[in-house]
């Protein structure tokens, strides 16, 4: 398995201390300093998926687009994890990141080696999500026909009604832990700590943005069945509770 991260920023002195990081936990860091060219390095090859990059380092801050920019026309093809790294610190620069399929956000001046650290975690994190356990979930909704999900391990996707649909790794994961968990309420702070491994308790607004277009993934599907309950102060579940 490939081992390679990319980093993509624009400040040498900056790119070469998260290289010489990476080399030195082994891994093979590879850099630009353009989004175009981030764009580029990230597009499937055939034949070269071993050397695809496991997770990309993005300056929201780049010369030709903002790595916001350059995050959501990723997410449009490709999934690989992403850690933000910005000269800002608003909160909402941070939930506006993660909505958009940030997988973290660390804020400048950082410790190269707390970066590694949180890529290691968020690769562990990952590849959970691509390769669940084996199962299979059913649950009732309250209406006339009941909302089925089905999780296929093997392809990390969930069925709907017997209809796949296209989620997210988030929404997916965000999913799961709901069906791991059928009646119970979690609240936002336990939906962060489980799908969100790590991302601080001020971003919980970002799990109300994902339940939204989760809602609207399976209303597409069937109009008629809700099965995720909004429990207003405390958090979410799924039929039952």
């Amino acid at each position: 398995m490939s081992k390679t991260v990319l980093i993509v920023e624009d400040e040498q002195a900056i790119a070469d201390s998260i290289a010489y990081a990476l080399r030195t936990d082994g891994f093979t860091p590879r850099h630009v300093m353009l989004g175009e060219h981030a764009l580029a390095a990230l597009r499937p090859t055939p034949g070269e998926a071993a050397q695809m990059p496991v997770l990309v380092v993005l300056d929201v801050g780049l010369p030709d687009m903002s790595g916001l920019e350059v995050c959501r026309r990723l997410r449009q093809f490709s999934e690989v994890p992403v850690i933000f790294l910005t000269a800002r610190s608003d909160e909402i620069d941070r939930i506006v990141g993660l909505e958009i399929g940030a997988d973290d956000y660390v804020t400048k001046p950082f410790s190269p080696r707390e970066l590694v650290a949180r890529i290691r975690v968020i690769l562990r994190r990952a590849g959970v999500a691509q390769a669940p356990r084996e199962t299979g979930m059913t649950i009732a909704a309250p209406a006339a026909a009941p909302a089925r999900f089905e999780l296929r391990a093997l392809e990390a996707k969930v069925l709907f009604h017997g209809q796949p649909l296209d989620l997210t790794r988030y929404e997916y994961l965000l999913l799961k832990t709901l069906l791991e968990h059928p009646g119970h309420v979690l609240s936002r702070a336990q939906l962060m700590e489980r799908v969100w491994s790590g991302a601080p308790d001020t971003l919980e607004r970002t799990v109300d943005a994902h339940v939204k277009s989760l809602r609207a993934k399976l209303r597409a599907v069937d109009a008629q069945v809700d099965p995720i309950h909004t429990h207003r102060g405390l958090g979410y579940s799924l039929a039952g509770a």
